[in-house]
């Protein structure tokens, strides 16, 4: 299985994140060509070569105007909320309160950006999905609606570039899985225009709620807004690195440096077999109508379960009951209780933590006289499957008065 495993010891920023996952394409300026190309307004992005403790890796330099505006990745940076406006950090230690016109942007004006970027959909739709993250966390921080949410103008442009980029490079590598080690979030407080601030900065703790994090001796936000919802929106799971062959390393640099290598470090190797952690939420109802549990299922794999299944139980006073099972990542755990709960009549869920072994999976999208139809493929442990997505052959036999089966061998005929 091919798998990227970012190795967030010193943080992680979006540039830095860029930077890493760059080093890991074969041709690197091609693709800084391209992203000087998508129509980001005033943005030039440019890259050079930065040593860390003897390692060298890639810095990359996101310029609005001609103007590099933040030059240190570690300071709390993009993403400025409702009346979020930071003195800047630099590296000689004193803090320089930039003068801009104070031009916002909301969440409104940020798709309508992304939209016209020459950028395929998927592409779009991570870039607005990372954004989300950042509104809802800058939301809680400010105690406002989403929707009342504004980014500085200049910061906007500037988290654009480096949220594009990732989610653009994260399509040509296509990795089938995204490993994250714990991720070091810095220390101490750091210093914006409302005062002085917790490391990390209240949006970066909220994202990164579920996420295994850890603090140190090294003072500063290590890791930035930016960095958390790229790495919560894209890791698969969270933890050690696993057994897998490697094929390519790149290192994205920051600019300060310190004792230990300024850099997120990301592998691109291959892992034979899939393994993760899931949490089992387990709950028992006698008081649900079947259409009422029907409902609650459906609404569980929207707030992000991995499957949901009922078997029939015996209860207390020989009541008949359901036990009603939720499999998801830890990181949906808060949203899937919430869930139960909202849906449900239990008053108390149970939680079982699990080591889950997994086929590799992939979809495929075969072109017949029929029309499109999707085919599942798992592979792992020495096993290979496929099979035709239900619904494709459902709409098929419908649309010619055929048999589900009927479909299936016409298709082996063609494939």
């Amino acid at each position: 299985m091919k798998t990227i495993y970012l190795d967030c010891g010193m943080g992680a920023a979006g540039d830095m994140l860029t930077a890493a996952l760059l080093e890991l394409l074969p041709d690197k300026d091609a693709f800084i060509k391209e992203m000087n190309s998508l129509g980001i307004p005033d943005v030039c992005i440019t890259k050079e070569a930065s040593v860390k403790c003897g390692i060298t890796g890639t810095h990359i330099s996101v310029k609005i105007g001609g103007v590099e505006e933040f030059e240190d990745s570690h300071e709390h940076e993009h993403e400025h909320g409702h009346h979020h406006h930071h003195d800047e950090p630099h590296d000689d230690g004193h803090h320089h309160n930039h003068e801009h016109p104070h031009h916002h942007s909301g969440m409104h004006d940020i798709e309508h950006i992304i939209e016209t970027l020459k950028i395929s959909d998927k592409v779009k739709k991570d870039v607005l999905g990372v954004y989300q993250l950042i509104a809802e966390a800058e939301s809680v921080a400010h105690g406002v609606p989403v929707i009342d949410i504004h980014f500085h103008e200049v910061g906007t442009m500037d988290a654009i570039a480096d949220i594009t980029a990732v989610c653009l490079l994260m399509e040509k590598l296509a990795p089938q899985q995204v490993v994250v080690s714990p991720v070091h979030v810095g220390s101490g407080q750091v210093t914006c225009a409302h005062g002085i601030l917790p490391v990390p900065a209240p949006a970066t703790a909220y994202i990164l709620r579920d996420v295994p994090i850890y603090g140190g001796s090294v003072k500063g936000e290590l890791c930035t807004p930016t960095g958390a919802a790229l790495l919560k929106y894209f890791a698969k799971s969270f933890g050690d690195m696993p057994v897998m062959k490697i094929e390519a390393i790149g290192y994205g640099m920051g600019k300060k440096d310190f004792e230990a290598a300024n850099c997120v470090r990301a592998l691109l190797g291959e892992t034979s077999d899939q393994q993760d952690r899931v949490v089992e939420l387990h709950c028992n109802v006698d008081d649900m109508t079947a259409e009422e549990i029907g409902f609650a299922m459906s609404s569980l794999f929207e707030a992000g379960a991995l499957d949901v299944f009922t078997v029939p139980i015996g209860m207390k006073k020989s009541r008949p009951g359901t036990l009603l099972c939720v499999l998801c990542r830890e990181q949906a755990r808060e949203s899937i209780v919430n869930a139960l709960f909202k849906y449900t009549t239990t008053i108390g869920i149970r939680e079982i933590a699990c080591n889950r072994y997994v086929l590799a999976r992939t979809i495929d999208t075969i072109t017949t006289p029929y029309g499109d139809v999707r085919r599942k493929n798992a592979e792992g442990y020495g096993v290979t499957r496929s099979k035709y997505e239900y619904d494709d052959l459902a709409k098929i036999a419908s649309e010619k008065g055929l048999s589900i089966e009927e479909v299936r061998e016409l298709l082996k005929k063609i494939t």
